[in-house]
């Protein structure tokens, strides 16, 4: 039914999350970002900004043509509304998953992924930009441990908001963050690790653990974009 286009970052975590959680049939496309694989025109043709997780939906809800959705927050979004599953029907709690679900996209999300560029990736360590990533990620850890005092979940049951999430609060260490400092966050970080479909989902990256991400040539193909060249 669904063609998942994945390689096993947090984005991509949280659709297999998603499926698993709501027991759809799928199938994984892999897309090495570290080849360059995400600028395959045929790719492009569906997911314009270069960037996996992309699903298809081969068997969309209307009955006709296959529906292709890019971006992983929309990607959610769609899946949910399609199963019925993890975002709430009423209008006040589907406003409260929606709300939590765009601060991942806009906030723990960039900035997380400015804290692994900066503190992982960057070939000069910028001690100003290490610490700036840093403390923001902090910021929004500290903003999500006081929403989840007195919550088991994000936004009341386990919704994409939690599966958005997740798979960031997942490389913690690599963004300099103790989860001791956060006890509601990491009580909720260990109930999800839990999960029989979180595990199962985690699984789904074990084929592609071993290849390396960033060598010389990768470095280039994913940090040194701009609209010519990544124009085919």
């Amino acid at each position: 039914m669904i063609e998942l286009y994945y390689w096993p970052t947090p984005n991509g975590h949280k659709i297999t999350l998603f499926l698993e959680e709501a027991g759809l049939d799928y199938t994984i496309r892999p897309v090495d970002i570290g080849r360059g694989e995400q600028f395959d025109p045929a790719f492009l043709a569906f997911s314009p900004n270069n960037r996996m997780p992309a699903i298809i939906d081969r068997a969309p809800a209307d009955g006709g043509e296959a529906i292709s959705v890019f971006e992983s927050g929309a990607i959610l979004l769609y899946l949910a509304q399609k199963s019925g599953r993890f975002l709430p029907a009423d209008v006040r709690g589907r406003k409260e998953v929606t709300e939590w679900l765009f601060w991942q996209m806009g906030g723990l999300g960039p900035m997380a992924g400015q804290n692994h560029h900066f503190g992982t990736y960057a070939p000069e360590k910028i001690p100003y930009a290490i610490e700036r990533y840093v403390k923001e990620t902090n910021r929004l850890y500290g903003v999500l441990d006081r929403r989840l005092a007195g919550r088991e979940f994000i936004a009341g049951d386990y919704s994409i908001a939690d599966m958005a999430c997740y798979p960031w609060i997942v490389p913690h260490e690599r963004q300099q963050q103790n989860l001791d400092d956060f006890p509601h966050l990491k009580r909720w970080f260990g109930a999800i690790a839990e999960r029989p479909a979180t595990v199962r989902a985690y699984a789904q990256a074990q084929p592609f653990a071993n290849r390396p991400t960033i060598t010389e040539e990768s470095r280039k193909i994913l940090f040194g974009q701009t609209a010519q060249n990544t124009a085919r």
